[in-house]
């Protein structure tokens, strides 16, 4: 299924994203590996253990490709450009071994490219939360989509 073109963007559209991903530690430990990030609290179970969350936390910089691959399918699939940047990233909650993260987002702004005629920039917002319905990720994205026809 296609991603959205700049023209079938509108701000303050919401979407709910129907896929969801229950987080295994495989993909904690994988990422955290691939990514040369020995941060003993996502890899090193006793370390963890004696923190203040008693278990490992979840790779932050995984919940955010998690969130905002989640969107990809209902958003910019086969019409962005590329993204733009990403502001305003929090995480208020984290994130731990077979939590379920679903995500929505919302459309705030959409503007027609001024240098290129064929495109536009839309900033998202994404939001992620658990089972429990705690937000765990939150982010500001700009990306640059093609207009329809221009594909």
């Amino acid at each position: 299924m296609p991603g959205l073109y700049l023209d079938e963007f509108m701000v303050g559209q919401v979407i709910d994203h129907p896929l969801r991903k229950s987080v295994t530690e495989s993909d904690n430990m994988m990422f955290s590996v691939m990514t040369l990030n020995p941060q003993p609290l996502h890899i090193d179970f006793d370390f963890a253990a004696k923190s203040e969350w008693g278990k490992p936390l979840v790779n932050s910089l995984f919940t955010l490709g998690l969130m905002i691959g989640i969107s990809v399918h209902d958003t910019t699939l086969g019409t962005t450009v590329g993204n733009l940047g990403m502001t305003d990233t929090v995480f208020p909650h984290p994130v731990f071994h077979g939590d379920t993260i679903r995500v929505e987002t919302e459309v705030k702004s959409v503007r027609e490219s001024k240098s290129r005629p064929d495109r536009g920039i839309v900033e998202f917002e994404h939001r992620a939360y658990n089972q429990d319905g705690k937000l765990v990720a939150k982010c500001t994205r700009q990306a640059m989509i093609l207009k329809k026809g221009e594909a």
